[in-house]
């Protein structure tokens, strides 16, 4: 199992959930949580301990990105004007991984971070290989002609378990999509309720 199988893994029964909403999620089989006490009778959550649910599952949900990371796209969302709870949302579908793992380039947001950072990936016409570039509305992201015929990518094509959505238009002939809109947290496909408001309530306090 590598490493990067393993962190999914983790991160669904940390949750209890299956976050990425795969067939083979070990949340399938049993929903308690991992070691020798994940079946002990779960007590009350504390207000605290929900908000910091709601932040890990967020964070987890889009590879498990790093605390500093997640918190700068948490500043940039309440810099700006309007709901910070759905403008975090759109920050994070912003990402250049989120938007290959939407198009449904890659399997899973692991390997579009390892897809991206592998630079197969044109925006613009232009190479990119950092997954947390943030792409625009209008621009264009393109698999590069010598990663087209990749296995993994065509077999990615074919997951029945997710659609695109519809912020984002693919030809996957091509291997081309376009990031037509940022959307809010209601356009987002997520197999599991996420809650913004409580990870900013999080940072409000904490």
């Amino acid at each position: 199992m590598t490493k990067r199988t393993s962190a999914k893994y983790k991160i669904d029964r940390r949750m209890g959930e299956n976050i990425w909403g795969r067939p083979k999620s070990p949340v399938n089989r049993r929903e308690y949580g991992p070691g020798q006490h994940g079946q002990r009778r779960k007590g009350k959550v504390s207000d605290f301990g929900l908000q910091l649910r709601a932040k890990q599952k967020l964070k987890g949900y889009y590879g498990d990105i790093t605390e500093k990371q997640f918190r700068r796209i948490f500043a940039d969302a309440e810099r700006q004007r309007g709901d910070t709870g759905e403008l975090l949302i759109g920050l994070l579908e912003r990402r250049l991984d989120a938007v290959v793992y939407r198009a449904k380039f890659v399997a899973t947001v692991f390997a579009a971070r390892q897809f991206v950072n592998h630079g197969h990936v044109l925006v613009n016409g232009r190479r990119v290989n950092i997954p947390s570039y943030r792409v625009k509305e209008g621009d264009v992201i393109e698999v590069r002609e010598k990663s087209k015929q990749m296995t993994a990518l065509l077999e990615a094509v074919q997951l029945p378990e997710r659609d695109v959505p519809d912020y984002i238009e693919v030809d996957h002939s091509k291997m081309v999509a376009t990031f037509t809109r940022t959307p809010g947290l209601s356009d987002v496909p997520y197999p599991v309720h996420m809650e913004p408001n409580l990870v900013i309530e999080f940072y409000a306090q904490n």
